[in-house]
């Protein structure tokens, strides 16, 4: 089958829409009419010519391998409404969009350059590494030595804090825990710093927040301490304590070629509003493997990579050093993302806190680890919905997670009692639902 004759359903093409607003206005623009010179190829792309109120048309592709977007509109939205709407054009009707021979001018054009750039970054990767290694040396030790400091000022910030008790926390506010970050960023630990605001919001979490910062505290001084003994931990460990300090991942990893089914895709907002982080978890339908890409957009405006909940794409990934790393780096695919064949094979509740066991050895710092859920019927209840085995012997409680609030209703209402298969994210705060699959359904219901 040609990747022209494999569609996209609606809902996946306006899963790519940066905010409401553009989802809106790209509804409006999925019908024929203000359409001329549309087509696809067998490689994957997609364009057309919009006539809009202006005297030139406006000259749309897209690159569905990506995917990636041009359009000759002023809009500086990835993608703009234009792009959307050729999209569901070609979702909804394929004598619309048909499949062409060769694309025009305008458009082979900048799918050419596109393939240029690929290669070029092809043959650089070969060569990658520092043009000067030694001066690389020197940087990384000045980093390491302020780290350290930093490091140690965070040390006396918790003895302090233990030494007086945590019962003034609620009255003490969190400017304080906001200007110990500060350090943490002076000191370039990044990681450190989201840490310690993390931190600070516990003592507004709802009853039963000194427990949880006590486990909070204790988890940020074991980071401390295993960055201060960092040369003598196992590599893999290492690594670990490296990348939740703040230091950059490197993709040195084992490289899997597989086909990736996108379970979820979600953002979340830095607490400066500064930066959008995009997640997106996928899972290797041959090596059952999971993998989580990461991508960044600055304060406004959205991360440019989106891969639509439900679709599968042939490609390699590359995964970051460090103990239970899921994070992955995509290299070549081939072709475009194509519709997947339906929900994950799960696990029971038992068996998902088992995984999440066995990954915390790994990383001790890790919140929480992806798991697909069969069988599963959700439970309402307080203080927390719970997802119960089919068979009442075992639950998981939902977090209390903004997305959980979301998804509760919406896995009642495609549960109507019966069991689901739900991907999400199992943690010490509970289980966090993403997506879901209902019985004899092969469509894939975002949950965020």
């Amino acid at each position: 089958m040609t990747q022209q004759g494999v569609r996209w359903t609606s809902e996946q093409v306006l899963s790519l829409a940066p905010d409401e607003a553009s989802r809106k206005a790209g509804s409006r623009l999925g019908g024929a009419g203000p359409w001329s010179e549309t087509g696809g190829s067998a490689s994957g792309a997609v364009w057309g010519q919009f006539k809009g109120s202006g005297s030139r048309p406006y000259r749309t592709v897209v690159d569905l391998t990506g995917p990636a977007y041009s359009c000759s509109c002023p809009s500086r939205k990835f993608p703009c409404k234009h792009a959307i709407g050729l999209l569901l054009l070609w979702a909804a009707d394929g004598d619309a969009v048909p499949e062409a021979a060769e694309a025009p001018d305008w458009a082979g054009e900048w799918l050419g350059a596109r393939a240029e750039r690929a290669a070029k970054r092809k043959e650089g990767d070969a060569g990658d590494g520092p043009a000067d290694p030694e001066a690389a040396r020197r940087r990384a030790a000045r980093r390491a030595e302020r780290i350290g400091a930093g490091v140690a000022e965070l040390e006396q910030r918790l003895a302090d804090l233990l030494r007086g008790g945590l019962a003034g926390q609620e009255r003490a506010g969190y400017a304080l825990w906001e200007e110990t970050a500060a350090r943490m960023v002076d000191a370039q630990a990044p990681g450190l710093a989201a840490r310690v605001r993390e931190l600070g919001t516990v003592p507004a979490s709802g009853p039963g927040w000194p427990v949880r910062m006590l486990e909070e505290c204790a988890l940020l001084h074991l980071l401390d301490r295993a960055w201060m003994g960092v040369s003598a931990l196992p590599e893999p460990l290492a690594a670990t304590v490296r990348t939740r300090v703040g230091l950059p991942g490197v993709a040195t990893g084992p490289v899997v070629r597989d086909r990736w089914q996108v379970l979820s895709q979600y953002d979340s907002v830095s607490p400066d509003g500064r930066l959008t982080t995009r997640r997106v978890w996928l899972r290797g339908v041959a090596s059952g493997r999971a993998a989580m890409v990461l991508d960044f957009g600055p304060a406004g405006r959205p991360p440019r990579l989106s891969l639509p909940v439900g679709l599968v794409l042939d490609a390699e990934a590359t995964y970051h050093a460090g103990a239970g790393q899921l994070r992955v780096d995509l290299g070549e695919r081939s072709g475009a993302p194509v519709a997947d064949a339906g929900a994950p094979p799960g696990v029971s509740t038992g068996a998902a806190l088992d995984l999440y066991g066995a990954a915390l050895r790994e990383d001790p710092w890790l919140d929480a680890w992806p798991v697909v859920l069969a069988g599963v019927i959700p439970v309402p209840g307080e203080p927390a919905w719970q997802l119960a085995d089919r068979d009442g012997e075992s639950a998981l409680p939902l977090s209390r997670d903004v997305r959980s609030r979301t998804g509760q209703w919406q896995l009642a209402a495609l549960s109507g009692g019966g069991p689901l298969t739900v991907f999400g994210e199992c943690g010490h705060q509970g289980f966090t639902p993403l997506t879901a699959w209902t019985p004899g359904s092969a469509d894939a219901v975002a949950l965020v």
